[in-house]
């Protein structure tokens, strides 16, 4: 489909490491300011959000609102606690875990 899409509209760019740079580089440059992270779902884009955080030792506030579960070990059903663990959210913050 993105391939119909760029015949018919050319300029069309798909630039993953672009990305991953910017959102990178958001949570790098925020400092001196908190960032937080409302994530409703989960999978590529929660991974990228928490690990953009990782730059700066972790996100300030966390909220999680998904229908993941833990048992099956999925970065999307993930407790806010394993993010704490991996420097994903600082240990300050205050994380919540909403399931739909």
């Amino acid at each position: 489909m993105l391939f119909c899409h760029a015949v018919r509209n050319p300029g069309l760019i798909i630039d993953i490491v672009q990305d991953i740079r910017l959102i990178n580089g958001e949570a790098i440059h925020a400092s001196p300011r908190k960032t937080g992270a409302i994530i409703l779902g989960g999978g590529l884009p929660k991974h990228h959000i928490c690990n953009a955080n990782m730059f700066r030792n972790g996100a300030d506030y966390a909220v999680y609102i998904n229908t993941a579960q833990e048992f099956d070990g999925s970065d999307s059903g993930a407790h806010p606690d394993e993010a704490v663990s991996w420097g994903k959210i600082k240990g300050s913050a205050k994380p919540v875990k909403g399931s739909l």
